[in-house]
Protein backbone atom coordinates (compact mmCIF):
# COMPACT_ATOMS: atom_id res chain seq x y z
CA UNK A 1 0.00 0.00 0.00
CA UNK A 2 2.64 2.54 0.77
CA UNK A 3 4.71 1.50 -2.48
CA UNK A 4 0.98 2.80 -4.30
CA UNK A 5 0.96 5.55 -2.76
CA UNK A 6 4.37 6.61 -3.65
CA UNK A 7 3.58 5.99 -6.90
CA UNK A 8 0.15 7.94 -6.98
CA UNK A 9 2.19 10.89 -4.91
CA UNK A 10 4.97 10.81 -7.77
CA UNK A 11 2.41 10.58 -10.58
CA UNK A 12 0.54 13.25 -9.67
CA UNK A 13 3.71 15.36 -9.32
CA UNK A 14 4.92 14.96 -12.97
CA UNK A 15 1.02 15.66 -14.10
CA UNK A 16 1.50 19.39 -12.10
CA UNK A 17 5.38 19.77 -13.25
CA UNK A 18 3.97 18.83 -17.53
CA UNK A 19 1.18 21.23 -16.96
CA UNK A 20 2.62 24.17 -15.80
CA UNK A 21 5.84 23.30 -18.33
CA UNK A 22 3.03 24.01 -21.17
CA UNK A 23 1.68 26.77 -19.67
CA UNK A 24 5.21 28.48 -19.23
CA UNK A 25 5.03 28.17 -22.76
CA UNK A 26 2.13 29.80 -23.03
CA UNK A 27 2.81 33.18 -21.24
CA UNK A 28 2.33 36.38 -21.95
CA UNK A 29 6.07 37.48 -22.17
CA UNK A 30 4.49 40.97 -20.94
CA UNK A 31 3.83 39.25 -17.50
CA UNK A 32 1.52 40.97 -15.21
CA UNK A 33 2.90 43.77 -13.51
CA UNK A 34 1.60 42.57 -10.72
CA UNK A 35 0.93 45.82 -8.02
CA UNK A 36 -1.40 44.30 -5.80
CA UNK A 37 0.44 43.60 -2.85
CA UNK A 38 -1.18 41.03 -0.14
CA UNK A 39 -4.60 41.51 -1.76
CA UNK A 40 -6.13 37.87 -3.44
CA UNK A 41 -4.38 36.92 -6.58
CA UNK A 42 -6.22 37.06 -9.48
CA UNK A 43 -5.54 34.56 -12.56
CA UNK A 44 -5.70 35.83 -16.12
CA UNK A 45 -5.57 34.24 -19.20
CA UNK A 46 -5.50 36.34 -22.38
CA UNK A 47 -7.60 34.08 -25.38
CA UNK A 48 -5.46 34.71 -28.34
CA UNK A 49 -2.48 37.03 -30.39
CA UNK A 50 -3.81 36.84 -33.71
CA UNK A 51 -6.49 39.59 -33.54
CA UNK A 52 -6.13 43.69 -33.43
CA UNK A 53 -8.97 43.70 -31.13
CA UNK A 54 -7.88 41.12 -28.31
CA UNK A 55 -4.52 42.59 -28.69
CA UNK A 56 -6.03 45.48 -27.77
CA UNK A 57 -7.55 44.29 -25.02
CA UNK A 58 -4.77 42.46 -23.83
CA UNK A 59 -2.75 46.13 -23.51
CA UNK A 60 -5.83 47.55 -21.52
CA UNK A 61 -5.51 44.60 -19.16
CA UNK A 62 -2.10 45.83 -18.92
CA UNK A 63 -2.14 49.26 -17.88
CA UNK A 64 -5.23 48.27 -15.97
CA UNK A 65 -3.29 46.03 -13.63
CA UNK A 66 -1.07 48.95 -12.45
CA UNK A 67 -3.31 51.43 -12.39
CA UNK A 68 -5.74 49.43 -9.91
CA UNK A 69 -3.49 47.40 -8.51
CA UNK A 70 -4.51 44.18 -9.23
CA UNK A 71 -2.02 41.39 -7.70
CA UNK A 72 -1.93 39.19 -10.92
CA UNK A 73 -0.28 36.42 -10.93
CA UNK A 74 1.40 35.44 -14.50
CA UNK A 75 -0.45 36.49 -17.74
CA UNK A 76 -1.06 33.33 -19.74
CA UNK A 77 -2.43 33.05 -23.41
CA UNK A 78 -4.08 30.23 -24.63
CA UNK A 79 -3.89 31.12 -28.22
CA UNK A 80 -7.60 30.31 -29.28
CA UNK A 81 -6.51 26.14 -27.65
CA UNK A 82 -9.27 25.20 -25.17
CA UNK A 83 -6.41 22.71 -24.02
CA UNK A 84 -3.77 25.27 -23.29
CA UNK A 85 -6.64 27.55 -21.42
CA UNK A 86 -7.51 24.24 -19.18
CA UNK A 87 -4.00 24.10 -18.63
CA UNK A 88 -3.60 27.57 -17.92
CA UNK A 89 -6.41 27.25 -15.32
CA UNK A 90 -4.62 24.67 -13.48
CA UNK A 91 -1.54 26.53 -12.70
CA UNK A 92 -3.77 29.24 -12.07
CA UNK A 93 -5.24 26.88 -9.09
CA UNK A 94 -1.98 25.56 -8.55
CA UNK A 95 -0.53 28.67 -7.59
CA UNK A 96 -3.40 30.41 -5.65
CA UNK A 97 -5.83 32.31 -7.83
CA UNK A 98 -8.73 33.57 -5.51
CA UNK A 99 -10.60 33.84 -9.03
CA UNK A 100 -9.98 33.31 -12.79
CA UNK A 101 -10.41 35.87 -15.80
CA UNK A 102 -10.49 34.38 -19.08
CA UNK A 103 -12.42 34.72 -22.63
CA UNK A 104 -12.97 30.95 -23.85
CA UNK A 105 -12.93 30.79 -27.97
CA UNK A 106 -14.65 27.55 -27.51
CA UNK A 107 -17.72 28.31 -25.20
CA UNK A 108 -19.11 24.71 -25.18
CA UNK A 109 -15.88 22.85 -24.36
CA UNK A 110 -15.01 24.58 -21.15
CA UNK A 111 -17.91 23.19 -18.64
CA UNK A 112 -16.11 20.75 -16.91
CA UNK A 113 -13.00 23.05 -16.20
CA UNK A 114 -15.67 25.65 -14.58
CA UNK A 115 -17.51 22.77 -12.86
CA UNK A 116 -13.82 22.24 -11.36
CA UNK A 117 -13.07 25.79 -10.47
CA UNK A 118 -16.65 25.79 -8.92
CA UNK A 119 -15.94 22.75 -6.80
CA UNK A 120 -12.57 24.63 -5.42
CA UNK A 121 -14.41 28.29 -4.69
CA UNK A 122 -12.50 29.48 -7.17
CA UNK A 123 -15.05 32.57 -9.13
CA UNK A 124 -15.00 32.81 -12.96
CA UNK A 125 -15.35 36.02 -14.99
CA UNK A 126 -15.86 35.44 -18.58
CA UNK A 127 -15.05 37.97 -21.02
CA UNK A 128 -16.96 38.90 -24.49
CA UNK A 129 -17.84 34.58 -24.84
CA UNK A 130 -20.80 33.28 -22.21
CA UNK A 131 -20.05 29.58 -21.63
CA UNK A 132 -22.96 27.58 -22.43
CA UNK A 133 -22.33 25.67 -19.70
CA UNK A 134 -20.77 25.72 -16.27
CA UNK A 135 -20.65 28.48 -13.27
CA UNK A 136 -19.94 31.76 -13.78
CA UNK A 137 -19.42 34.69 -11.50
CA UNK A 138 -20.05 37.63 -14.44
CA UNK A 139 -20.00 37.70 -17.88
CA UNK A 140 -18.19 40.87 -18.95
CA UNK A 141 -19.64 41.27 -22.98
CA UNK A 142 -22.27 43.55 -24.76
CA UNK A 143 -25.09 42.50 -26.09
CA UNK A 144 -24.21 40.45 -29.46
CA UNK A 145 -27.29 39.95 -30.76
CA UNK A 146 -27.70 43.77 -31.48
CA UNK A 147 -24.14 43.33 -33.39
CA UNK A 148 -26.03 41.10 -35.75
CA UNK A 149 -29.04 43.63 -36.14
CA UNK A 150 -26.95 46.81 -36.05
CA UNK A 151 -25.26 45.35 -39.17
CA UNK A 152 -28.37 44.14 -40.49
CA UNK A 153 -30.44 47.43 -40.19
CA UNK A 154 -27.32 49.60 -41.74
CA UNK A 155 -26.94 46.87 -44.72
CA UNK A 156 -30.51 47.25 -45.80
CA UNK A 157 -30.65 50.56 -45.87
CA UNK A 158 -27.59 51.46 -47.62
CA UNK A 159 -28.63 48.31 -50.50
CA UNK A 160 -32.24 49.71 -50.75
CA UNK A 161 -33.50 46.90 -49.32
CA UNK A 162 -32.14 44.97 -52.68
CA UNK A 163 -29.22 43.22 -53.14
CA UNK A 164 -26.33 39.74 -52.52
CA UNK A 165 -24.87 40.23 -48.95
CA UNK A 166 -21.58 38.19 -47.73
CA UNK A 167 -21.92 37.28 -44.01
CA UNK A 168 -18.63 36.64 -43.16
CA UNK A 169 -19.45 34.87 -39.80
CA UNK A 170 -17.36 33.91 -36.90
CA UNK A 171 -16.94 30.41 -35.26
CA UNK A 172 -20.45 29.13 -35.01
CA UNK A 173 -19.77 27.01 -31.68
CA UNK A 174 -18.92 29.77 -30.45
CA UNK A 175 -21.99 32.18 -28.64
CA UNK A 176 -21.02 35.47 -30.25
CA UNK A 177 -20.98 34.03 -33.74
CA UNK A 178 -23.75 32.24 -33.06
CA UNK A 179 -25.72 35.50 -32.04
CA UNK A 180 -24.42 37.57 -34.38
CA UNK A 181 -25.25 35.16 -36.96
CA UNK A 182 -29.00 34.42 -35.93
CA UNK A 183 -30.17 38.12 -35.31
CA UNK A 184 -28.34 38.96 -38.74
CA UNK A 185 -30.34 36.48 -40.29
CA UNK A 186 -33.45 36.68 -39.09
CA UNK A 187 -33.35 40.62 -39.17
CA UNK A 188 -32.77 40.60 -42.59
CA UNK A 189 -35.81 37.43 -43.23
CA UNK A 190 -37.88 40.09 -41.52
CA UNK A 191 -36.80 43.49 -42.57
CA UNK A 192 -35.03 43.09 -46.15
CA UNK A 193 -36.61 39.79 -48.16
CA UNK A 194 -34.85 41.33 -51.22
CA UNK A 195 -31.50 40.68 -49.76
CA UNK A 196 -29.86 37.58 -50.56
CA UNK A 197 -27.47 36.55 -47.85
CA UNK A 198 -24.21 34.29 -48.32
CA UNK A 199 -22.95 33.02 -45.39
CA UNK A 200 -19.67 32.17 -44.34
CA UNK A 201 -18.53 30.25 -41.74
CA UNK A 202 -14.83 31.03 -40.65
CA UNK A 203 -13.79 29.75 -37.47
CA UNK A 204 -12.88 33.12 -36.82
CA UNK A 205 -10.15 32.93 -39.18
CA UNK A 206 -9.03 35.75 -41.70
CA UNK A 207 -7.44 33.49 -44.26
CA UNK A 208 -10.65 30.99 -44.60
CA UNK A 209 -12.79 34.39 -44.54
CA UNK A 210 -10.31 35.60 -47.85
CA UNK A 211 -10.93 32.62 -49.39
CA UNK A 212 -14.20 31.84 -49.23
CA UNK A 213 -15.23 35.49 -50.26
CA UNK A 214 -12.92 34.73 -53.26
CA UNK A 215 -14.76 31.86 -54.33
CA UNK A 216 -18.22 33.67 -53.49
CA UNK A 217 -16.74 36.44 -55.80
CA UNK A 218 -16.35 34.48 -58.75
CA UNK A 219 -19.65 33.42 -58.82
CA UNK A 220 -20.96 36.67 -57.49
CA UNK A 221 -19.31 39.42 -59.23
CA UNK A 222 -22.21 42.01 -58.70
CA UNK A 223 -22.03 41.03 -54.10
CA UNK A 224 -23.30 44.66 -52.67
CA UNK A 225 -22.30 44.15 -49.61
CA UNK A 226 -20.17 42.76 -46.93
CA UNK A 227 -20.41 41.86 -42.94
CA UNK A 228 -17.74 41.10 -40.87
CA UNK A 229 -18.56 39.77 -37.73
CA UNK A 230 -14.46 40.31 -36.67
CA UNK A 231 -12.76 43.24 -38.20
CA UNK A 232 -9.48 42.36 -35.81
CA UNK A 233 -9.25 39.33 -37.82
CA UNK A 234 -11.14 39.88 -41.29
CA UNK A 235 -10.50 43.63 -41.85
CA UNK A 236 -6.83 43.21 -43.77
CA UNK A 237 -7.61 40.15 -45.50
CA UNK A 238 -10.82 41.36 -47.18
CA UNK A 239 -9.71 44.71 -48.04
CA UNK A 240 -6.28 43.20 -49.90
CA UNK A 241 -8.51 40.63 -51.55
CA UNK A 242 -11.01 43.40 -52.73
CA UNK A 243 -7.86 45.98 -53.73
CA UNK A 244 -6.74 42.98 -56.07
CA UNK A 245 -9.61 42.78 -57.59
CA UNK A 246 -10.04 46.49 -58.26
CA UNK A 247 -13.25 46.53 -55.89
CA UNK A 248 -12.05 48.32 -53.53
CA UNK A 249 -14.19 51.81 -54.24
CA UNK A 250 -14.26 54.41 -52.20
CA UNK A 251 -17.81 55.31 -50.44
CA UNK A 252 -20.51 57.28 -52.49
CA UNK A 253 -18.53 55.88 -55.66
CA UNK A 254 -20.13 53.40 -58.51
CA UNK A 255 -19.24 49.90 -57.75
CA UNK A 256 -18.72 50.12 -53.84
CA UNK A 257 -18.97 47.37 -51.58
CA UNK A 258 -20.87 48.38 -48.37
CA UNK A 259 -18.90 47.18 -45.56
CA UNK A 260 -20.22 46.70 -41.54
CA UNK A 261 -17.76 45.42 -39.42
CA UNK A 262 -17.37 44.61 -35.80
CA UNK A 263 -14.79 45.35 -33.35
CA UNK A 264 -13.72 48.76 -33.42
CA UNK A 265 -10.34 48.71 -33.75
CA UNK A 266 -8.46 51.99 -35.11
CA UNK A 267 -7.41 50.20 -38.50
CA UNK A 268 -11.21 50.03 -38.89
CA UNK A 269 -11.80 53.58 -38.24
CA UNK A 270 -8.82 54.52 -40.48
CA UNK A 271 -10.79 52.54 -43.08
CA UNK A 272 -14.31 54.21 -42.50
CA UNK A 273 -11.97 57.94 -42.77
CA UNK A 274 -10.81 56.60 -46.31
CA UNK A 275 -14.13 55.18 -47.44
CA UNK A 276 -12.85 51.73 -47.38
CA UNK A 277 -15.76 50.66 -45.25
CA UNK A 278 -19.07 51.98 -44.07
CA UNK A 279 -19.37 51.22 -40.68
CA UNK A 280 -18.39 48.97 -37.44
CA UNK A 281 -20.07 48.43 -34.39
CA UNK A 282 -17.65 48.85 -31.55
CA UNK A 283 -16.85 46.47 -28.75
CA UNK A 284 -15.74 48.30 -25.62
CA UNK A 285 -12.21 46.64 -25.35
CA UNK A 286 -11.27 49.44 -22.81
CA UNK A 287 -13.98 48.28 -20.74
CA UNK A 288 -14.01 44.62 -21.60
CA UNK A 289 -10.49 44.85 -19.40
CA UNK A 290 -11.85 47.13 -16.95
CA UNK A 291 -14.68 45.44 -15.55
CA UNK A 292 -13.16 42.01 -16.03
CA UNK A 293 -10.89 43.30 -13.54
CA UNK A 294 -12.99 44.72 -11.40
CA UNK A 295 -15.13 41.92 -10.67
CA UNK A 296 -12.49 39.21 -10.49
CA UNK A 297 -11.27 41.48 -7.60
CA UNK A 298 -14.98 41.79 -6.38
CA UNK A 299 -15.51 38.39 -6.68
CA UNK A 300 -12.27 37.69 -4.87
CA UNK A 301 -13.48 39.67 -2.28
CA UNK A 302 -16.63 37.73 -1.41
CA UNK A 303 -18.95 40.73 -3.13
CA UNK A 304 -22.15 39.69 -5.37
CA UNK A 305 -24.12 41.61 -7.97
CA UNK A 306 -27.86 41.10 -9.26
CA UNK A 307 -30.01 42.15 -11.94
CA UNK A 308 -30.19 45.56 -13.11
CA UNK A 309 -29.02 48.53 -13.76
CA UNK A 310 -25.09 49.87 -13.48
CA UNK A 311 -23.59 52.99 -12.28
CA UNK A 312 -21.77 52.65 -15.97
CA UNK A 313 -24.18 53.10 -18.60
CA UNK A 314 -25.16 48.90 -18.82
CA UNK A 315 -27.55 46.57 -17.88
CA UNK A 316 -26.70 43.06 -15.84
CA UNK A 317 -28.89 40.63 -16.40
CA UNK A 318 -29.39 37.03 -15.41
CA UNK A 319 -28.05 34.54 -17.39
CA UNK A 320 -28.71 30.21 -16.65
CA UNK A 321 -25.39 29.89 -15.04
CA UNK A 322 -24.74 33.30 -13.31
CA UNK A 323 -25.19 36.79 -14.40
CA UNK A 324 -23.94 38.82 -17.58
CA UNK A 325 -23.12 42.73 -17.65
CA UNK A 326 -24.18 44.16 -20.98
CA UNK A 327 -21.64 46.51 -22.11
CA UNK A 328 -22.60 49.27 -24.83
CA UNK A 329 -21.07 48.89 -28.09
CA UNK A 330 -22.51 52.11 -30.27
CA UNK A 331 -22.65 52.05 -34.16
CA UNK A 332 -19.37 54.00 -35.80
CA UNK A 333 -20.31 55.71 -39.25
CA UNK A 334 -17.70 58.49 -40.53
CA UNK A 335 -20.37 61.23 -38.89
CA UNK A 336 -19.01 60.43 -35.26
CA UNK A 337 -15.95 58.43 -36.26
CA UNK A 338 -13.48 60.93 -34.94
CA UNK A 339 -15.49 60.88 -31.26
CA UNK A 340 -13.07 61.00 -28.40
CA UNK A 341 -14.92 58.83 -26.70
CA UNK A 342 -14.19 55.61 -28.43
CA UNK A 343 -11.69 53.54 -27.27
CA UNK A 344 -10.65 52.98 -31.22
CA UNK A 345 -9.14 56.89 -30.52
CA UNK A 346 -7.69 56.58 -27.25
CA UNK A 347 -5.81 53.24 -27.37
CA UNK A 348 -2.39 52.69 -26.56
CA UNK A 349 -2.28 56.51 -25.52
Amino acid sequence: MKLARTRSTAATAVVVAALTLLTACNRDSAGSDSTGGDSPAIGIDLPRSDSDFWNSYAEYVQKDIKSEGINALPLSNSQNDVTKLVANVQVFQNTGAKAVVMAPQDTGAIASTLDTLASKKIPVVSVDTRPDKGDVYMVVRADNRAYGTKACEFLGKQLGGKGKVAELQGALDSINGRDRSEAFAECMKQKFPGIKVFELPTDWKGDVASAKLQSLLAQHPDLGGIYMQAGGVFLQPTLALLEQKGLLKPAGQPGHISIISNDGIPQEFDAIRKGQIDATVSQPADLYAKYALYYAKAAADGKTFKAGKTDHDSTIIAIPNGLEDQLPAPLVTKENVEDKSLWGNTVGQ
